[in-house]
């Protein structure tokens, strides 16, 4: 069983950025809702998941900076 902001370990497994194919890392935002942090070193987006959907656009990821 999983909590509900928890990401299903199968798609877990096979999520990447979209933006440069790199893995993807579990993280805790700014806010202390969970993400999805690009690990390419010149990429770093963050993605959020919204109630256990990883929302993985390019438009809507927070730049490493932020």
């Amino acid at each position: 069983m999983t909590t509900p902001n928890a990401i299903e370990p199968w798609l877990r497994a096979i999520l990447r950025c979209p933006k440069c194919l790199s893995e993807v890392r579990d993280e805790t935002g700014p806010t202390g809702a969970p993400e999805l942090v690009c690990t390419g070193a010149d990429c770093g987006l963050a993605y959020r998941v919204d109630d256990g959907i990883p929302v993985m656009l390019i438009d809507e990821a927070r730049p490493p900076s932020t």
